[in-house]
């Protein structure tokens, strides 16, 4: 869970200083990927996949709006659509650490906001799909970053090393 501060050069030595360990001060502006942003918005249990959602799991993102019909009488539009797909959380509320409870169990708990990893032009997004309605996640499972991660090597938009391992 420990990041580098600042990049290493090879033989330089690790020192306690250039590590941030979750928690400690700059902990998530060592663990943004290059240009990336992080970006906080607001659910709740019924917005947040009930608390299941984790630092590191993957998310797609809703949202939720109501479209005035034409006419001064028609009944408002509910509808909903996916904006953002496989956003990786990097933290709920202010935790970046998976608590487990006595028995080695994942506590789950409530919390009011989730912190995810964006580009900028995303993080622009998001921010006018708050002021225009609802936000709610949907929890995306790990067997599908891995078919993606597969269509992208295959489809040649990800370049894999020739000594790579499978």
């Amino acid at each position: 869970g420990t990041v580098i501060r600042f990049p290493i050069t090879a033989g330089e030595p690790v020192t306690q200083g250039s590590l941030v360990k979750p928690g400690d001060r700059g902990f998530l502006a060592a663990a943004l990927g290059p240009g990336m942003r992080a970006i906080t918005v607001p659910v709740s249990a019924r917005t947040g996949v009930g608390g299941f959602v984790f630092p590191g799991d993957r998310v797609d993102m809703m949202l939720t709006q109501s479209v005035q019909g034409e006419g001064g009488g028609a009944q408002a539009l509910q509808t909903a659509e996916t904006i953002l797909t496989n956003l990786r959380v990097l933290a709920t509320d202010q935790s970046t650490e998976t608590t487990t409870g006595e028995d080695g169990r994942t506590v789950v708990r409530a919390f009011r906001t989730v912190t995810l990893e964006v580009t900028p032009r995303i993080a622009e997004k998001v921010a006018v799909a708050q002021t225009i309605g609802t936000l709610s996640l949907s929890l995306r499972s790990i067997a599908d970053n891995q078919s993606e991660l597969e269509k992208a090597i295959a489809s040649g938009d990800i370049k894999v090393p020739d000594d790579a391992t499978p």
